[in-house]
């Protein structure tokens, strides 16, 4: 199947290389957009030398930091556009680990969302503070009492879309942004009743650079 990765950045450049490096290494011919938020440490000019390179990736640049939420926007909608089968989503700075993706790209041939899920048996977080776990973990359990959504981890932003399931919703609709954008897509998506899976992951916090998109 056709699948892009859409990787927002916003000052990467300790990363974003050795990032588009290892995805090569997969031999899953994956696609790549990177969505820049104009970094002021020079991530674009990265992004573009890597599209220079790799043909495979492509690399949107934003005006400046208008967050998380629009960056996916703007991803799924090119994902749509160019025909793409599957959309991926993923952090810039290691702390969605490449390896995964091959994990979610099998369980897709399945089910519509694939959700890489720090909260369900064999997943989890190294190298946050215990207050961090504990309201993270703490908000996914509210998310699912009051909503119903049956997710363990709906804040996590490593995922796998069919891009049919994304033609179905009003992508410029969608207001949230951040930890409630996941939360947003992914309760419009189980309410029109498309099939969701949770794969383990490991989530492991950044270890170089300072800086996410928001």
């Amino acid at each position: 199947m056709k699948s892009i990765i859409i990787i927002p950045t916003y000052n990467e450049k300790e990363n974003i290389e050795r990032l588009i490096e290892q995805i090569t290494k997969l031999n899953r011919d994956f696609h790549v957009l990177i969505i820049d938020d104009n970094s002021p440490d020079g991530t674009g000019r990265i992004a573009d030398g890597l599209a220079q390179k790799h043909s495979e990736v492509s690399v949107i640049h934003r005006s400046g930091k208008l967050g998380l939420g629009t960056a996916y926007i703007a991803g799924f909608k090119y994902g749509v556009e160019n025909n793409y089968d599957l959309v991926f989503t993923m952090d810039a700075d290691f702390s969605h680990q490449p390896k995964y993706l091959i994990d979610l790209l099998e369980k897709a041939k399945e089910y519509d969302l694939v959700i890489g899920s720090r909260y369900i048996k064999d997943g989890g977080i190294k190298n946050w503070p215990l207050p961090r776990l504990i309201l993270s973990r703490g908000a996914n359990i509210y998310v699912r009492m009051v909503t119903g959504l049956p997710i363990f981890d709906s804040t996590g932003g490593f995922n796998c879309y069919r891009s049919k399931v994304l033609e179905k919703i009003d992508l410029d609709s969608v207001i949230s942004d951040g930890y409630a954008f996941q939360i947003e897509i992914k309760y419009n998506l189980w309410e029109k009743g498309f099939s969701i899976k949770e794969v383990p992951i490991i989530f492991i916090d950044r270890t170089r650079g300072t800086s996410k998109i928001s």
